[in-house]
Order: structure tokens, then sequence, then C-alpha cells
């Protein structure tokens, strides 16, 4: 076996292996070259290369994401750890664990005038769970940080830093480890008592119930309390796409129901009690209903934070949502006496007609082509959506149970979708695909440049040549500033991107094609491929519009 020279580079990489931290994503670099020697020279890790830092991150988030286990990322010293800071800061409000490992100099190298040194120190500080900054000889002080932050990694759910100096010389190696470094035993949060009955003595009062789901693993709730909550007339459970629990009794599309609501439909609807649980809420609609009709109390559920999203957060329970449930449900009885939930469906149903009537006239669009891509798309496929306009009009349609959703709603940013997808299609080994829209996808046109993407992996690319987003915005004007600085109008395509990293490519311009394109596209398995829609700029953002409108 080989093994670095430098003792410290050898300490993490074998505190690493004793908790079990297996996929490594290097960057390549000078600084952390003992750390790369040592990971790439050990079967146990599962090793990656990605160039590009802020792919990279975002490729290993794609990868905890699906194992819910840290990812390591290791870079050089200077700016490649900046890079990785956008990953960062979407791991930390998405809850998934990363680890970042960057080389540094020693200390009496910074602010001197030296190449590639920055101040690395506490660099993420704002959006970090842990930083170890490590000294620059081996000590026991090192492995008791090292172990403190892989821990916390996965214990808490979220990135932390280990910061490492380096001397030269970097690339000697040893035959033999000369570190026995200190494992610390795992210690796991212990659940904290909670006091069900004051909750389910309020929850038998209450005669409108709010259940509003944001982002979910699949399977978080079982079947038993899904339909509980399901059965109960005084619940109504408001679920997105990237919620992944379904039940015909749920309402699925919330910016459909409550976008055309009366003053009278708002004050109906305000609930006794709202019950959140999940990750960020993508409704905008929702979040200023539910801050201007605020409930008389508001619980969120979950283990390790609750964000007062509403103004009106009155209980932070640390528990999961299966087990709250379900002591609830064995101390509480049916309020027999609500309408709630059958004035709620009664709404959607009529605005089920009123979509269904307008989608079979509307024309050539963005909501028509996610009509069309999620009614063909695979069950059981694993969907990737991007931010901006994607995800929204994904709300809006109909997917099939059995398509779990994700996208990278911590920060909401566009940055790193395609990386993030990537890196998901890599763990998890399912049928991976992605839809994304012009502007992600040419932001992070680098995340194709990778070894590691799946033969199955696709690409749904919307080209409607610009950021379309801005044109359903409050503010837009057909001006030059517009569609310069907001819109970003341009005349690209995927054609040559996929042409230079080996990717299949489909184009197409209308409805016609694209039904024609569609089967091909879903049974293409022997390469990654790119299905590139040219929509019309000029006719998505009314067609939108007008949907609303029709609701």
């Amino acid at each position: 076996m080989t093994y670095p020279e430098i003792e410290l580079a050898q300490s993490i990489i074998q505190i690493c292996k004793a908790n079990n931290i297996k996929h490594i994503i290097i960057s390549p670099g000078s600084r952390n070259a003992p750390l790369t020697i040592g990971f790439a020279s050990d079967p146990f890790f599962m090793c990656y290369s990605v160039a590009d830092e802020r792919c990279a991150a975002f490729f290993g988030m794609g990868m905890a994401q699906q194992i819910k286990q840290p990812t390591a990322l290791v870079c050089t010293s200077g700016s490649a750890l900046l890079n990785y800071y956008p990953a960062i800061a979407e791991a930390f409000y998405s809850e998934i664990p990363l680890i970042v490992i960057s080389a540094d100099r020693p200390s009496s190298k910074i602010d001197i005038g030296d190449g590639q040194t920055i101040r690395q120190k506490d660099v993420y500080a704002n959006h970090i769970l842990y930083s170890a900054n490590l000294l620059e000889q081996n000590s026991q002080e090192n492995d008791h940080l090292i172990n403190i932050a892989i821990q916390t990694a996965i214990v808490k759910k979220g990135p932390v830093h280990i910061n490492a100096p380096f001397e030269e010389p970097l690339y000697n190696t040893v035959t033999e480890l000369t570190v026995n470094p200190t494992i610390l035993p795992f210690e796991s949060l212990p659940p904290a008592p909670i006091e069900y009955t004051s909750y389910s003595d309020k929850w038998n009062k209450a005669n409108k119930k709010l259940v509003l789901v944001g982002v979910n693993y699949p399977d978080v709730l079982s079947k038993a309390t899904i339909e509980a909550l399901a059965n109960d007339p005084s619940v109504v459970v408001l679920t997105e796409t990237t919620s992944n629990i379904h039940h015909k009794n749920y309402i699925q599309h919330i910016d459909r129901i409550i976008t055309t609501f009366s003053q009278e439909d708002f004050k109906a609807f305000q609930p006794d009690i709202l019950i959140t649980f999940g990750g960020m809420v993508v409704s905008k609609r929702i979040k200023a209903f539910l801050r201007k009709y605020k409930p008389e109390s508001h619980w969120h559920i979950d283990l390790l934070r609750h964000y007062d999203t509403f103004d009106a957060l009155t209980d932070k329970i640390i528990d999961t949502p299966e087990r709250f449930f379900h002591s609830i449900y064995q101390l509480t009885k049916g309020n027999e006496n609500s309408n709630y939930l059958l004035w709620a469906k009664d709404i959607a149903h009529k605005r089920l007609e009123a979509h269904q009537k307008y989608m079979s006239q509307i024309p050539y669009s963005d909501l028509k082509v996610f009509d069309l891509l999620m009614q063909s798309l695979p069950k059981s496929t694993q969907l990737q959506i991007s931010n901006s306009s994607a995800i929204r009009y994904a709300q809006l349609v109909p997917i099939d149970p059995s398509v779990e959703v994700y996208c990278n709603r911590g920060t909401s940013g566009i940055d790193g979708s395609t990386s993030t997808a990537i890196g998901a299609g890599v763990a998890s080994e399912k049928p991976n695909v992605l839809i994304t829209g012009d502007i992600g996808f040419l932001y992070d046109s680098n995340a194709l440049w990778n070894a590691y993407i799946p033969k199955n992996f696709k690409i749904v690319l919307l080209n409607n040549q610009g950021g379309g987003i801005f044109r359903i915005l409050p503010g837009h004007k057909e001006t030059p500033v517009f569609n310069t600085y907001f819109e970003t109008s341009h005349n690209l395509t995927a054609e040559h991107l996929a042409k230079m990293f080996n990717l299949d490519y489909i184009a197409v311009k209308s409805e016609q094609e694209l039904q024609r394109e569609l089967p091909t596209f879903w049974n293409s398995n022997n390469r990654p491929v790119i299905l590139e829609i040219s929509t019309p700029t000029q006719v998505n953002d009314q067609v939108l519009k007008e949907y609303f409108r029709n609701m």
C-alpha cells in the first residue's frame, strides 16, 4: 500500500476510513497531492476526479443526496475552495452532508505574497456546521477536530470543513503508516422526549388543520400515516412536486388552487393549526397567504432545524413526521363535524376541470411541453429539476407517483443543477432525467466535463432563448435593458457542447417533432443524451398568465 509521507494527511484519510466515508471527489491540484495520493491508492475509497471545483462540489452533493451519507470533497489551496461555496450553501440549507477537505499553505505563508494563497481559515463561517482548522504538526488535537467534523456532518446532516496545512515536499510516499490516529466513538443525538398529549388536545379542538409538505425524500411517511391524514375531514394536506408524498385526497397543485381565491376563500382556508415538515417550499403564493392569514398555531416537525417561514411559528417539534403523526393519531379522535377537507377537495376538482380544458387547447409552449413530458415520463424514473421556471412549471402538471423528484431548493440557485443530477445518477444507479432551462444549463455546462456520466442519463433542455421566468414576474417590459440584463437573450444551443462532451443530441422545435422524438429519447440508454426543445419566447409567458386567469 502507498501512503503519503505527510502524517497529517495520513490521519485525515484513516479517520475518514474509520467513519466509513467512501466517496471522495478530488479536484486536481498540487497542495492537495498528499490527500490525493492517499485516497486514490486505497481500494477502500471510490475516488472521482472532477476538475472544476464548483461542479465537483455539486456532483458530490448529488451523490450525498442519494446515499444519505457524507461525500468528501478534496481540493488544493487558494481560490479552489471558494468555488465550492455555492454547493456548501445549498447543502447547508438542504441538510445534505458534505465534508470539505481543503489543502492549505502553512500559516507562515499566508498574507506574505506567496502564490495560490488566501485566508482559508473559517472561510465558510456563515454556512458551515463545523470548521476544523488543523495545526501544521500532526497531533491528538488534530485527530479530535477531524473526528468531530466528520461526525457532525453525519449527525447534523450538513457541510463541514477540514482545512489542512501542508508543507513541501508534497509528493513523497511511504509503504507503511507512521500514525495511529485517535478514533472517537460515534455519538448520535438522543431523541428528545415529547409530550404528545398537549398536541393531541389542541388537535382535537381544531376544525381546520393544514399540513404543508416541503422538499422530502420518498417514504418519509408510512402508508398508514398517509391514509390517516388523507381521511381526516379536518385536515387538508398540501404537497408539491418535490414532496414525494402522494394520495388522491391531497392537494398537489397549490398555485392552481389558490391563485384565484377571493378574500372569503382565503378566510375559509385560513387554518387553526398549520403543521409543516420537509425542506423549502416552492410556492410563493402559499407563503404570501400564510403570512397574511396567519394560523393560530404553527408546528414545524424536524429533528434539526425549525425555520419560521411564515412568521407564525409557535412550536418546534423535534421529531420525525412519521413518529409525530403516528403518536397523534393514537391519542386523537376524528373531527367529523369539520368540512375543511371536503371544501378543499371541491375546489381542487373544479380547478382540475379548468386545467384539463385549458391544457387541451393551448399552443406549443413551455407549459405544453411540460405536460407532454410528464405524460410520457417512464415510471420509476428519478427526476431532477433545475430551479427558476422549470420547477415552477413542474408544480402545475401531474407526475406519476412512482417518480422520485429532486431539486436544489436550499438556496434555489440555478448553479449546479446539472452537476447535482449527474452525481445523483452515479450514486442511485436509477434511470435519471434532468429537466432544465437554457440559462441554468449553460451556467453549469462544465458539469458535462465529467467522466462518470451514466449511459442512461438524460437531459431535457428547454431553450426559450433566455431567462423566461422574468417575463412572468412583475415589472416585465419589452426593452433593451430587460432583454439584456434580466432575460439574458441569446441564440445559443447545446449542439456543439453535446458533440464536444460525446453526448447524443436531439433537437426539436415543434409539438409534432417532440411527440415523434420522445419514444426514442426515453428508450435511449447506451449513451447520455440531450433533448433540446426550443420553445417560443414571446408565447410562453402569455400562455402561463392565461392559465391562471382560466383557473
